[in-house]
């Protein structure tokens, strides 16, 4: 399912300008076509499931706040003792794949861009909560929501980023007990792609459940089994070590009961959250997102839910996380692996980096995130662009260098070409022995398509690169994120269904005072 767009290619400013309007597919999610990589052989995972279900058993989990959640697990047979729950072994992981689909499908505003999340497919979504916002004109400053619907347009505008995201950047000059509304409504006014729901109060899960039913209207119900589609996807982190709070489980329960998909997250900090090593790391991190998937599935058989992981190093000097070191990539590579046993959907990875500008830190970091996380098999991508400061900041011209990288990742999940045209043997014949490619048919009829086309790097000689004025990348991404804000249209929205959500926000946010206590 493809739809035909007009994207620049790569090179110094003229050869962009000049190929401007070659067209190529969009794509809604990525298929990939080469297999994933694995570190770890049947003797090692099978060792961490077993230490995972030790936890569960020996250890257990404390669901924090919610006597609710606390009755699901007696009922279920779990020892519960105050706030602490003991799953028998096997418990968590018979929950999980008697009830959660292996794979399901999240629908768009325009049919088009639905996405299928599991399997052998990958979407790249924006990076998520940054305060803080990043530019080369202004510098670091506190996000608005100006901002936030300026990287719902970019995400919007870039092929390679297949989802409108979450929280892309917190809005402070709205109210936090309202800022919700702005940016769920952002989402679905500026963007047609699929987009999160809000996840900081259940109160506000259950608005963005009730904009949803506005926006959909007779498609929020699957006819033939009456439920509701899966119209949002939401982070739902563990408060790692092997804890849920209040609030989460809360936002849980409402997407679930709803049939919104829940990504179960243990958001790690490795050496302060869980232990120093890989293993015990990825032991860790399997036992709680197992108890909140299978939480989900007693809350509502069925719900769809993804594994996640997040898992950064730290200095043990300083303190600091750190990003793009051997360690998160290993433990990515191994919980993508346990994800696939399990049979659930798997989310983990992106453009992470703790540099403060898109410098050579930025790009390292970020392309030894992106790499592993292709590789992997991560089928929800989070954070896959705009990541700066360890989460702190969200750049727009980070956010450009990225969705080029994005876009390279998706030509090399498409796996190599053996069709006719791929194997390319007239163009052989054609060209003999002691000549050159550059004027047979085959080249003439493939150039325009043959390779990635950068829409930032710079490939002319010194000279023209110098006559362009000497930028560099992030100067070339500054100005291409200004472009594409100044081309930017929005996608058609029923006038009638957009009064009705303003209609719907206007009476919620007057049933309650602004409050800037979250």
């Amino acid at each position: 399912m493809t739809t035909r767009t007009r994207r620049r290619r790569g090179g110094g400013s003229a050869d962009r300008r000049a190929r401007a309007s070659a067209p190529v597919d969009i794509v809604p999610y990525i298929t990939r076509q080469i297999p994933v990589f694995e570190v770890l052989g049947e003797d090692g995972l099978a060792l961490i499931e077993h230490n995972a279900d030790r936890i569960l058993e020996e250890i257990g989990i404390e669901f924090r706040g919610d006597p609710e959640a606390l009755d699901l697990w007696r009922q279920a047979g779990a020892d519960v003792q105050g706030e602490r729950v003991r799953m028998p072994k096997g418990l968590c992981r018979q929950l999980i794949q008697d009830h959660a689909p292996r794979e399901f499908t999240q629908i768009a505003r325009n049919p088009e861009r639905n996405v299928q999340i599991g399997g052998n497919n990958t979407v790249f979504a924006p990076a998520y909560g940054s305060p803080f916002v990043r530019d080369l004109d202004q510098g670091r400053r506190y996000a608005t929501i100006e901002d936030f619907r300026n990287f719902v347009k970019l995400a919007y505008m870039t092929p390679s980023i297949h989802h409108s995201g979450g929280t892309i950047c917190e809005p402070v000059d709205l109210p936090v007990n309202k800022r919700h509304f702005d940016m769920v409504y952002s989402h679905m006014k500026y963007s047609d792609k699929p987009f999160m729901g809000s996840v900081t109060h259940p109160e506000r899960a259950q608005d963005t459940v009730e904009m949803a039913k506005i926006l959909f209207g007779e498609r929020w119900l699957n006819p033939e089994t009456g439920e509701p589609n899966t119209a949002v996807i939401n982070l739902i982190n563990a408060n790692s070590p092997m804890t849920f709070d209040e609030t989460m489980l809360g936002a849980a329960k409402v997407y679930a009961r709803n049939n919104q998909a829940c990504i179960i997250s243990p958001f790690i900090l490795a050496g302060a959250m869980s232990p120093v090593t890989v293993a015990g790391t990825a032991t860790q991190t399997l036992a709680e997102a197992m108890a909140g998937m299978a939480f989900c599935q007693l809350v509502k058989p069925g719900a769809p839910v993804v594994f996640g992981s997040f898992a950064s190093s730290m200095s043990m000097q300083s303190g600091a996380p750190t990003f793009g070191t051997p360690e998160p990539a290993l433990v990515l590579y191994v919980m993508a692996n346990l994800a696939r046993r399990l049979g659930v959907p798997f989310r983990s990875g992106g453009s992470l980096t703790a540099s403060k500008i898109p410098d050579a830190q930025a790009a390292t970091e970020s392309a030894n995130t992106l790499l592993p996380t292709t590789l992997a098999g991560v089928n929800f991508v989070l954070h896959a662009a705009g990541w700066l400061e360890g989460g702190l900041a969200m750049g727009y011209e980070k956010f450009i260098l990225d969705t080029d990288q994005t876009g390279m990742m998706q030509t090399l999940l498409k796996g190599v070409d053996l069709s006719e045209n791929g194997q390319a043997m007239d163009a052989i014949h054609e060209v003999g022995p002691g000549s050159h490619y550059l004027g047979c048919s085959h080249t003439q009829a493939n150039f325009q398509t043959a390779f990635y086309r950068s829409t930032v790097a710079d490939n002319n000689s010194f000279e023209q690169w110098d006559a362009d004025g000497s930028l560099e990348a992030a100067q070339r991404a500054n100005a291409r994120w200004k472009k594409l804000l100044a081309e930017y249209a929005a996608p058609e929205l029923d006038p009638a269904v957009d009064a009705a959500l303003v209609a719907w926000m206007d009476q919620r946010k007057a049933e309650f005072p602004d409050s800037n206590i979250s």
